[in-house]
């Protein structure tokens, strides 16, 4: 039988996530319904066959499979409004909502409601999200069944809850940390010579270089960085020039911040 998916609060990583599961067969577009307050937001989802509503309520009672994407603001709302429809049963609910964890789930649905924590990123839409996932009572069906729906976008590793809150600064905000240093590269690019359309294209090419380097290869940044170092070079002057200024240090304290906000971006109080 094909399960029945609703996406309750279809923002970006929602919209993303429909689009990758009928793109991998996954799913049909007819078995997901997405739900939004303005449904004239979903217009082309509608028409590409998506069941569209903003009654998450019924959405849900039609649902095997409930997706939680909403504010962190937004969720004792939702869990409240969704309560009464919710079959421990039948139904298995995915949070992709940072910074909450599967009890926290479950004190508001039941406590014998199976709960999976995923957390995508932005690349979601794409279909490179490098997403982590974690659960404290799902069967080992349905962590494989949603192993399987998140590959349909990316890549996925599964890890202890208690490291979900540091998955989100590293892999969710992550994605700002790199995409600043490229921002940062290409704008030095600009002050040695390049057109700012250039520099950019150069810096975006060599970052997906050095990130399919590492992909393809299995080796450790360090390795490839020897490859590009020589005495007294121009390479390993530049490296160190960027450390004195703290470029390692910088980084590890951003992601070490974001960690810490992340884990508090949900309150149980409604």
């Amino acid at each position: 039988m094909t399960k029945k998916i609703a996406i309750i609060g279809s923002g970006n990583i929602g919209l993303s996530l429909a689009k990758g599961l009928v793109k991998a067969d996954f799913a049909q577009a007819g078995d997901i319904t997405l739900t939004r307050r303005n449904i004239d937001h979903l217009k082309s989802f509608a028409e590409a066959g998506f069941v569209v509503s903003n009654n998450n309520k019924e959405a849900v009672s039609k649902a095997d499979v409930v997706i939680l994407a909403v504010l962190p603001q937004q969720l004792n709302t939702v869990l409240d409004e969704i309560n009464a429809s919710i079959d421990s049963a039948k139904h298995l609910v995915i949070s992709v909502i940072s910074g909450v964890s599967c009890a926290a789930v479950r004190a508001k649905l039941g406590e014998d409601v199976e709960v999976i924590r995923v957390m995508p990123n932005t690349a979601i839409a794409i279909g490179q999200s490098m997403t982590c996932m974690a659960s404290d009572n799902a069967s080992a069906e349905n962590i494989a069944d949603v192993t399987k729906m998140f590959e349909t976008v990316g890549s996925v590793v599964k890890i202890n809850e208690d490291l979900m809150t540091s998955a989100t600064a590293l892999c969710a905000c992550g994605i700002a940390f790199f995409l600043r240093a490229i921002r940062a590269a290409s704008q030095g690019g600009v002050e040695i010579g390049f057109h700012a359309d250039e520099a950019l294209k150069m810096a975006v090419q060599t970052a997906k270089g050095a990130a399919d380097l590492l992909l393809l290869h299995g080796t450790h940044p360090e390795s490839e960085i020897d490859k590009v170092t020589s005495p007294k070079g121009c390479t390993i002057a530049g490296l160190n020039e960027m450390e004195h200024n703290g470029f390692s240090s910088s980084l590890i304290k951003g992601i070490k911040l974001s960690a810490l906000k992340a884990g508090n971006l949900y309150t149980k109080e409604s």
